[in-house]
């Protein structure tokens, strides 16, 4: 293992700041790190890797847990397999560089992490929920949307706009999915916990 780790962390939270590349908050990381330890989750498939920030974070969280993670930016993905490399954790954490829409996955996970395309949330839930274990969890970051969600009044342009109504959809969804337990937790820019019945 590297012998820095804080440090390492340090420098990817401030390439993120520096090259505009939306992670975490540490609120809502925090959240889930404690999570995966105290469910006991040893299997996680994330959509929306970004620079590997939340799979290095929830690879650290948990010796024994694999992450497999989807991102379909290349910069992005290139600059995650070196992120990964530095932490030692290529034998852990999965890297594909594909659109989430184009792959098909057989393998079943403890839980399931949406942190990309605010927009698909819906998409990404019905397409990839058959991965899921029986008991497993699906969790879904920026529910709130930076307070746009509770708050629209806010909004000033027709796109945000239209995420923001795509980001209330999703939230109707899940209200009203009825094989699955809903919470919604008002940690960092807000995140859903779906848990299947």
């Amino acid at each position: 293992m590297i012998s820095n780790i804080e440090e390492e962390v340090r420098k990817i939270k401030k390439y993120a700041l520096d090259n505009n590349v939306p992670i975490m908050v540490d609120e809502s990381i925090d959240y889930l790190t404690d999570f995966i330890v105290k469910k006991q989750i040893n299997s996680v498939l994330e959509i929306g890797t970004a620079i590997g920030y939340s799979a290095i974070m929830m690879a650290l969280s948990n010796p024994n847990i694999k992450i497999t993670s989807v991102e379909r930016d290349k910069d992005r993905y290139l600059e995650a397999v070196k992120n990964i490399k530095i932490f030692n954790l290529e034998d852990r954490v999965t890297l594909i560089f594909n659109d989430a829409f184009n792959i098909n996955l057989t393998d079943k996970f403890d839980l399931i992490f949406f942190d990309a395309a605010k927009s698909q949330n819906i998409r990404f839930f019905e397409k990839f929920e058959h991965n899921l274990n029986e008991s497993g969890f699906i969790i879904t970051d920026n529910i709130s949307f930076h307070g746009l969600v509770e708050d629209d009044s806010k909004i000033v342009s027709r796109n945000v706009r239209g995420l923001v109504r795509k980001i209330k959809n999703y939230i109707d969804f899940l209200k009203n999915n009825d094989r699955y337990v809903v919470s919604f937790l008002d940690i960092g820019d807000g995140l859903s916990i779906a848990e299947k019945k």
